[in-house]
């Protein structure tokens, strides 16, 4: 009918005017401002106050905790906060961690790093780790809170937006005060920011806390895995889980030791290029076989209990709470979702590969094999480019409501290898960029604000880029959210989402070398025909997902209808 806003419209709506929705654009806010302010915003604060670059380069280890937050997830999903604990099963981390945050803001800009570079470094450290313990909160609050109403694919959206926002705010946003107004204060200004989000944490919505005795007293169940195999199976998984934790903390000790002695410390790059991949398969891949494993064992009846048991006391119920923190989540995922849990393996290593492995090299590329100037390239990216970022977001979060799941995660599975080739032609010259922007005349609209053919190109290109990049993260992010069991929602997410920094760190030392064999046009293009492998694991999911919901149609039509007694 002429006039009426389609379906998607009104389903955006309807979301965004519920309260779930303003704390996720808080929440999302919470998350995106500390990573701005500690991993870019505060070198360039080092950067004025003549910190020496071998200092800056020893800071950037403060980037490993949200690396690796996966490791200490099951310690938010599991532990009740002393004292915070009433507010909520995820309110009180979040608070917790905001609390910290505020502290470790007042404390940057209370310490000048030309002076005090030890208490500096320990406050960003100590923001790092409270902002990736957030981060894991807020990814289970957004899946946690999600309803019919507020669904967790426009949550997701709204996040992003928050989260893109607040990238502005922490990083062009406080350089503009920076140039105004001493460092210090703006640090003081950013901690004020999160004293508000705050104050929207400890009024937001929650969900219960699930019983933990119930999950751990279903352990003691007829057909359950027996003590023997449970021991054996944590042991392995354990043992990986020690294994990862204390190579992180140890590199962590290694740098603040080359710090005091003043030797070379370790590089981050290569802990994260070389041992962070192990860390990955020895908390995500092992624990996934094991668990399959476990549940192979369960389903043809080897290992398992005959007999029920009235209540675990002592070192049982220890050991049923720890194998319910680190075996249990992945035995869910993988008996939930059976094979198909290897297509959602392939779907994230492959879903984020065309811009997950170019984006370190975006900037060398910009200023020094296209030669655009810093100014030009900050304006394009960091403004302009998260602008368009949010206009995908948006045009995300429209598309899940108006076509719904699937067709909105396969668009973006599709449109961020063409990407790679714009910027494969730009690379090239842009002789296609520039034929479209005379074919519609925007090259006349930018020229208006004083861009030339040359700059025309690169915005154009981020344009694209950036538009499709919003979509595909608010698809794979959405997606993500919704496969994941409620039960063990920041374990599942935190390890799942963890793959895609498996793909970064292995993808980016390939791509290095390759751009500077083969040049950036090729291996662009070589990236897009790889992120076309998203594309085949979206449909494998979808046609999945499709033959479940008709096997379960079809059990649903051929069940015997039970007919109401009479009175």
């Amino acid at each position: 009918m002429a006039g009426q806003r389609p379906k998607g419209w009104k389903l955006l709506k309807a979301a965004l005017s519920t309260r779930k929705a303003a704390t996720m654009l808080a929440f999302g806010f919470s998350s995106g401002l500390p990573f701005a302010l500690l991993i870019g915003t505060l070198n360039a604060w080092l950067g004025d106050a003549k910190i020496n670059l071998a200092t800056i380069g020893v800071l950037s280890w403060i980037g490993l905790g949200y690396a690796f937050k996966f490791l200490w997830s099951p310690l938010v999903d599991q532990l009740k906060l002393p004292l915070l604990g009433n507010l909520g099963r995820r309110k009180s981390w979040i608070v917790f961690c905001q609390s910290f945050l505020i502290l470790s803001f007042i404390g940057l800009g209370g310490t000048d790093p030309a002076t005090n570079i030890g208490w500096f470094a320990i406050f960003a450290v100590i923001g790092a780790f409270a902002s990736a313990t957030q981060d894991i909160a807020v990814d289970a609050w957004r899946i946690d809170v999600a309803d019919e109403r507020t669904p967790v694919e426009l949550l997701s959206a709204v996040y992003q937006f928050g989260y893109r926002t607040a990238s502005i705010v922490g990083g062009a946003f406080a350089l503009f005060l920076a140039a105004r107004i001493p460092w210090g204060t703006v640090y003081f200004v950013m901690a004020a920011l999160v004293l508000l989000v705050m104050v929207v944490a400890l009024t937001a919505p929650d969900t219960e806390r699930p019983p933990r005795d119930v999950i751990e007293q279903g352990l003691e169940q007829p057909g359950e895995i027996n003590v023997p195999v449970r021991i054996g199976a944590l042991a392995i998984v354990g043992t990986c889980w020690v294994w990862a934790i204390l190579s992180l903390a140890l590199f962590m000790i290694s740098m603040l030791t080359a710090q005091e002695s003043g030797t070379k410390a370790p590089s981050v790059a290569d802990f994260t290029t070389h041992v962070g991949p192990w860390i990955i398969v020895a908390t995500v891949f092992v624990p996934l076989f094991v668990a399959a494993t476990v549940n192979w064992l369960k389903v043809h009846g080897h290992g398992v209990q005959r007999e029920g048991q009235p209540g675990a006391a002592g070192g049982r119920a220890v050991l049923n709470h720890i194998y319910g923190a680190l075996v249990l989540p992945l035995a869910e995922l993988s008996e939930r979702l059976r094979w198909g849990v290897l297509i959602i393996i392939g779907f994230i290593l492959t879903y984020a590969l065309c811009y997950n492995i170019w984006s370190s090299f975006a900037f060398p590329f910009y200023l020094d094999f296209l030669h655009y100037s810093k100014d030009e390239v900050a304006f394009a990216s960091k403004v302009f480019g998260i602008f368009m970022t949010m206009i995908g977001i948006s045009l995300g979060g429209y598309l899940f409501g108006r076509i719904g799941r699937f067709p909105t995660v396969l668009i973006g599975a599709a449109v961020t290898p063409l990407g790679n080739l714009v910027y494969a032609d730009l690379a090239e010259g842009g002789a296609n960029i520039d034929a479209f922007t005379h074919l519609l005349r925007l090259n006349v609209l930018l020229g208006w604000f004083g861009a030339d053919d040359r700059m025309v190109r690169l915005l154009v290109a981020i344009c694209y880029e950036n538009i499709a990049t919003g979509v595909a993260l608010t698809a794979f992010v959405a997606y993500l959210s919704g496969i994941i069991s409620k039960k063990f929602t920041a374990v599942q997410y935190a390890l799942l989402s963890s793959l895609t920094f498996l793909v970064g760190s292995l993808g980016r030392g390939v791509a290095g070398e390759s751009f500077d064999k083969y040049g950036y046009a090729l291996v662009f293009r070589w990236t897009a025909a790889a992120g076309l492998l998203a594309v085949v694991f979206v449909i494998l999911e979808w046609a999945r997902v499709a033959s479940l919901e008709r096997r379960a149609k079809a059990d649903a039509d051929t069940a015997p209808k039970v007919e109401p007694a009479k009175a």
